[in-house]
């Protein structure tokens, strides 16, 4: 069995596609995804992973989350 990658607009993919010769038996595909991030969010740093979960992230100054708090059970645990 050859591979081919095929890459380009959908309509290039396509074209390239239907000149190979032979029967095609499966592909992959990917997909890029459009991600909505709301305009809040926009002006993070594009390598900032957790830029577009900071909407739903609840910031609590006071929270001890030192691993030594994480991992220390509390009474009725």
């Amino acid at each position: 069995m050859k591979t081919h990658v095929l890459r380009g607009s959908k309509q290039e993919i396509a074209e390239r596609l239907a000149r190979i010769g032979g029967e095609i038996v499966e592909a992959i595909v990917f997909e890029d995804e459009v991600t909505l991030v709301p305009p809040d969010t926009a002006a993070h740093h594009p390598g900032d992973i957790f830029a577009e979960m900071s909407q739903l992230m609840v910031d609590v100054p006071s929270v001890d989350d030192s691993r030594e708090a994480i991992y220390t059970r509390i009474e009725g645990e």
